[in-house]
């Protein structure tokens, strides 16, 4: 229950997400688009999710991600299961309980994705000058998820509240 919810979830704000673009078209600041579903995927990791449920949610999200952009497939597949992975091994030291941390979290977890995508663009893209364009929009990106990071783990809370019965009835 409580994957598909956060399957459900995902999915709604990649589609959001996919449309933005449209809302912040008179912002004028080149890669100003925040990353909608990183958070839901750092909040599964630091949250002690189960790893095999938590990594085929991330597959998911990423392929749909994969999909509604216009990235290469299997781009945003690995790098969510790789964040996942990531947030789940430092979930243990990371507490996601307050704004603050959850704001360090998004920053955080948002340059590590925009470096793996621009190392992985450079190694396997087909155009050497894709991540060379890229790069100048990695800071605006990151800030941007940053900033919307307390507001989505609220949201992925808010799930996870909202599904706990159902697992402690032992449901899966």
């Amino acid at each position: 229950m409580r994957s598909a919810a956060f399957i459900g979830v995902g999915l709604l704000l990649t589609l959001l997400q996919s449309n933005l673009f449209r809302l912040l078209d008179h912002v004028h600041v080149p890669g100003l688009m925040p990353s909608l579903v990183l958070p839901i995927v750092v909040f599964m990791g630091v949250s002690e999710y189960p790893l095999t449920r938590g990594a085929w949610v991330a597959f998911f999200l990423g392929y749909a991600t994969d999909l509604i952009g216009i990235a290469p497939i299997g781009l945003y597949t690995f790098v969510y299961v790789a964040l996942f992975v990531l947030a789940r091994a430092a979930g243990a030291r990371l507490a996601a309980q307050t704004a603050a941390m959850q704001l360090v979290l998004g920053l955080g977890f948002a340059f590590v994705q925009s470096l793996m995508i621009l190392v992985l663009l450079a190694i396997f893209g087909k155009d050497p000058y894709v991540p060379r364009a890229l790069y100048r929009l990695a800071l605006p990106h990151v800030l941007a998820t940053g900033v919307v990071s307390p507001l989505l783990f609220r949201l992925a809370r808010r799930v996870h509240v909202a599904t706990q019965r159902g697992e402690a009835m032992g449901r899966p």
